[in-house]
């Protein structure tokens, strides 16, 4: 349970919107919390968002992004050295 104190005018305005709705102060402001964090967790970077699903694509290894330097160098000297 959650007690929120709300200034003077908010209580009137929410009061107001609950009456005019048919709705509980509570139904009211649980879907206004839901709203909020919606558009909150719509504000992380993109990359955030995929983080666990870059560079496992097909193979499953997520460090094949990280390490194909030393992959590509590793078969081009062991193509190279006979």
């Amino acid at each position: 349970m959650l007690n929120v104190r709300l200034d003077h005018d908010t209580s009137q305005k929410l009061t107001e919107y609950s009456q005019q709705h048919g709705s509980s102060k509570s139904a009211i402001v649980k879907e206004a919390l839901a709203m909020y964090f919606n558009k909150e967790q719509s504000k992380q970077l993109p990359f955030a968002l995929g983080s666990d699903l870059f560079g496992t694509a097909k193979s499953g290894q997520a460090d094949h992004s990280v390490t194909y330097k030393s992959k590509i160098k590793s078969k081009l000297h062991e193509k190279h050295t006979h």
